[in-house]
């Protein structure tokens, strides 16, 4: 099964999200489901039960501290004339780099991890230039959350979009 190690957001964090997403410039794509945001703390990928059954307990011998997460600007990360449109999250490193090294050995390091939401994948620009010169105009107050939990996920994909479903959670002390 494909999965990955997550942080959910909360509801308010979400429909700030999504007013964000409503005041993107137009551009062909799709944006980010609400119900599917999340920050990816690490993509393991396809996972058999055995290796899932590991990966269990070694998170759930993580100690770690519940923590403040500021969302903080928007980017776009640029292949071509597509791409991926992007808020950074700040103060999630060290968890990820915990659950890096619990995982040590079963999985490889991430080596230029960069907390980021995405709020939308780019196909295709009418005037790419505009598009950036509008996304860098968007304005939204910093917004904070407490981080009390991590999420051990399964990613099922269809053809309509990706199905997240939660195999355990962790909870922060």
């Amino acid at each position: 099964m494909r999965t990955f190690i997550s942080i959910k957001l909360p509801p308010k964090i979400l429909m700030n999200i999504k007013e964000i997403q409503d005041s993107l410039p137009d551009f062909y794509g799709k944006k980010t489901e609400i119900k599917n945001l999340h920050l990816t703390l690490k993509f393991l990928g396809e996972t058999s039960l055995e290796l899932l059954e590991k990966v269990k307990l070694k998170l759930e011998s993580i100690d770690f501290l519940k923590f403040e997460a500021k969302l903080g600007e928007i980017g776009f990360f640029d292949k071509g004339n597509k791409g991926i449109i992007w808020i950074s999250l700040s103060n999630c490193e060290d968890l990820q780099k915990e659950i890096d090294l619990k995982l040590k050995g079963f999985f490889p390091e991430e080596k230029r991890f960069m907390a980021h939401l995405t709020i939308a994948r780019v196909k295709k620009l009418k005037d790419k230039k505009l598009f950036l010169e509008k996304l860098k105009k968007i304005k939204f107050s910093k917004l904070f959350f407490i981080v009390e939990k991590f999420y051990f996920m399964e990613s099922k994909l269809k053809k309509e979009g990706p199905d997240y479903f939660v195999l355990q959670e962790y909870n922060l002390k």
